[in-house]
């Protein structure tokens, strides 16, 4: 088999946990995905959404008693794979066709929208994984969160006499440009 492996230099990083198939079990995936999305330093969305919709779906149509359901992060270049394992292979999911009176179908086709690709894969049994993908922005481009860097301004003074609260603060003064004569 023909696989394309990742070029020198280029790290694979990865994240596992095995959780309970409980509402707080699928809550504590969303909040570790997201600490470890920030820790990486890659945007937080749709990814901390998928996650959130997978571990639900596993925690309440993937649930065994007593059997505890994965998350696997992992980024390979440029693509963020999620994957949520649980132990009931026996039950795959499908995307149903949403109604504006139901309260319940919509995750997968949530996931759908947000991710670049999805699926399922069968594991050794009674194990199935539902995947998703997503293409990561390219790290030239500054991420939106972080300020960026421009032309220096004159310092701000501080006003020497009191406004009324009503009024805004003045604003700093205009940058000066000198001719070449």
């Amino acid at each position: 088999m023909n696989q394309k492996l990742p070029r020198p230099g280029r790290s694979i990083r990865n994240f596992s946990v095995l959780l309970s198939p409980t509402p707080r079990g699928a809550r504590l995936a969303r909040l570790l995905a997201t600490e470890q999305l920030r820790t990486w330093g890659l945007p937080l969305d749709p990814a901390r959404l998928i996650v959130a919709e997978l571990a639900n779906n596993a925690a309440t149509h993937g649930r065994v008693p007593s059997r505890n359901f994965q998350l696997l992060l992992y980024v390979v270049g440029e693509i963020l794979r999620i994957e949520v394992t649980d132990t009931r292979g026996d039950q795959l999911p499908y995307r149903q066709p949403t109604n504006p009176t139901t309260e319940a179908g919509r995750g997968l086709t949530l996931v759908a929208a947000l991710a670049d690709r999805w699926g399922v894969t069968h594991g050794l049994p009674p194990r199935k994984t539902v995947w998703a993908e997503l293409t990561l922005p390219s790290r030239e481009s500054p991420e939106p969160d972080r300020p960026i860097s421009g032309p220096a301004c004159a310092p701000y003074a501080l006003p020497t006499e009191e406004k009324a609260p009503h009024q805004a603060p003045p604003l700093p003064p205009a940058p000066q440009t000198h001719s070449g004569e």
